[in-house]
């Protein structure tokens, strides 16, 4: 299988174990992702905020550039796949507003999860899974982006999504019933107001510990950043890690977890390290 590639910058910078992880993880899947030549910024969070054209343009770029490969793309950052769906919708409805004479769109956009969730992906996920996460108890975190507002997204299920409950039930952990999955952790404006970002992210992680979770996982570089950054600011709720959902299928495929990769968060992974000994635990140099 062959799909396009739109990494997005958050994935070329402070979630970059996050692009590693999908990549070694489409890898490991038989699934050759060929990345857009030449992608740009796609405009979140600021650009669609600050001017309407340029924060169409942008993204626009990207499905023109994308067209030229054919193939589907896969989205792994929520805000990205939020811009280049709009952005689809736009040129599918006037492609001359926006000096396109033509525009076949003969693919699809696909954000991450979704793609994983599929059956026949599932099933080849579970077929390689080496160690389980041993009944794990995890709180699947979407937030907004990724489906809100559905006339943008397509999410089908955007009050009551499931991609990521059935992700992690497939290697092994124990997702947990919870109040605020879908809930806004405050995206970019935790830079502007780390007030409101602290509250919002005490909420979150109070509503994951109630359920009984002892850690969190999310599709979304921006959800992850702030949930654990705000944490330590926030009484008593600072020792909940969230993982990505392509960190925990390669680590379940690969039977390691490595220090490289723990070393990358800002809250102790090590409800995770746990299940893995220290018989098969990767040894690695400094990163």
């Amino acid at each position: 299988m062959k799909l396009s590639y739109y990494p997005g910058c958050s994935l070329e910078g402070t979630a970059l174990d996050y692009d590693r992880s999908v990549r070694d993880v489409c890898r490991a899947l038989d699934i050759d992702l060929l990345e857009i030549p030449d992608w740009n910024c796609c405009g979140a969070s600021s650009a669609h905020m600050t001017d309407h054209e340029i924060g169409m343009r942008l993204p626009i770029r990207n499905l023109l550039l994308a067209a030229e490969i054919g193939c589907d793309i896969l989205v792994p950052c929520a805000a990205c796949y939020q811009r280049l769906k709009a952005a689809d919708k736009a040129l599918r409805t006037d492609p001359g507003f926006w000096d396109v004479a033509r525009f076949s769109g003969d693919f699809q956009i696909v954000h991450i999860s979704s793609f994983l969730a599929r059956p026949e992906i599932l099933a080849a996920i579970e077929a390689r899974v080496i160690r389980n996460l041993a009944d794990l108890p995890i709180a699947c975190y979407y937030g907004c982006l990724s489906l809100r507002n559905p006339r943008v997204t397509d999410a089908p299920r955007w009050e009551m999504p499931t991609t990521l409950e059935s992700i992690v039930a497939a290697i092994g952990a124990r997702p947990v019933a919870w109040s605020h999955r879908t809930e806004c952790c405050s995206g970019s404006l935790t830079m502007a107001r780390p007030d409101i970002s602290e509250k919002l992210v005490g909420d979150i992680v109070r509503a994951a510990k109630r359920a009984g979770a002892t850690a969190m996982v999310t599709d979304c570089p921006m959800c992850q950043a702030n949930v654990e950054s705000r944490q330590p600011a926030v009484e008593g709720v600072g020792d909940m890690p969230v993982f990505f959902v392509t960190e925990l299928i390669e680590a379940a495929m690969s039977g390691t977890y490595p220090s490289k990769q723990q070393r990358a968060h800002l809250v102790p992974p090590g409800v995770l390290t746990g299940i893995f000994s220290a018989s098969t635990m990767k040894k690695e140099g400094p990163a």
